[in-house]
């Protein structure tokens, strides 16, 4: 497995209550796992303690098997897509040779092959064209786009993207999951919060529903988005569409 999650619990303040309680995963090379959750269910903070942002207070991380990779180790293997963008001034090429730092030797500078790498995420997420635009002067859905290039750049085995297509316009949304679904297929292993479950259907993904901090439900996407199960999960009826006989989408009723 590259990821393996066994039993974790966090609590923000000691002998408080849990925010996660228990969690177990798994990820495989070429999977792709949606978390899917209300609004404070611990989705962003379980990433958090997966790239070591935050301490948990039980349990155990494993990647590439192993429970504890050193900071740049670490850097090389998971790269991490956050939601807030920051409000840097420098280019967006700028931004995405960041990625390269953990292949860089200590004090070396990025290379010509570094800014290839570089401009080739821009072109993968489309926005090549602003390669030169300050990160401070495109629009938060650019921003984002921004940092998954940054990420591709790192060129890791796990993609943590705490999520990724909130901000982004319909074809972008689609862009985005292209190159989710074009990683999986080259082997790599993708983990992705969101708040739109009909992502994990057309990603054919894994899903795993957190509720409370724990797991509510979790298998493919298929049979864990079925409408009793999202009815429990948001507190609202949700019918599942279907077409061709496959489940495409999910709908909330007013």
């Amino acid at each position: 497995m590259v990821l393996s999650v066994a039993n974790l619990v966090y609590r923000r303040a000691a002998g408080g209550p849990p925010v996660l309680d228990g969690i177990d995963l798994t990820l495989a090379p070429g999977e792709v796992l949606c978390l899917l959750g209300p609004n404070g269910s611990g989705k962003t903070t379980l990433l958090r303690c997966l790239i070591g942002a935050l301490h948990a207070d039980r349990g155990q991380v494993r990647i590439d098997g192993e429970p504890h990779v050193a900071s740049r180790r670490l850097a090389r293997k998971v790269a991490y897509v956050p939601q807030a963008a920051g409000d840097s001034g420098l280019q967006l090429l700028d931004i995405v040779l960041m990625g390269r730092t953990p292949h860089l030797a200590p004090l070396a500078l990025p290379g010509r092959s570094d800014e290839q790498l570089a401009r080739q995420a821009l072109e993968r997420v489309g926005i090549a064209h602003l390669a030169a635009r300050p990160f401070n002067r495109v629009s938060g859905g650019e921003r984002q786009l921004a940092l998954i290039a940054r990420a591709l750049a790192q060129a890791p085995r796990l993609f943590l993207m705490d999520e990724p297509t909130a901000s982004l316009d319909l074809g972008n949304q689609v862009r985005v999951l292209r190159t989710i679904r074009d990683l999986a297929v080259a082997g790599m292993s993708v983990l992705v919060t969101t708040h739109q479950p009909e992502h994990a259907l057309l990603l054919d993904a894994r899903v795993a529903a957190i509720a409370g901090g724990r797991i509510a439900a979790a298998g493919h996407a298929r049979e864990v988005l079925q409408p009793d199960t999202l009815a429990r999960l948001y507190g609202t009826p949700v019918d599942v569409v279907s077409h061709g006989g496959a489940p495409v989408a999910c709908v909330p009723r007013l």
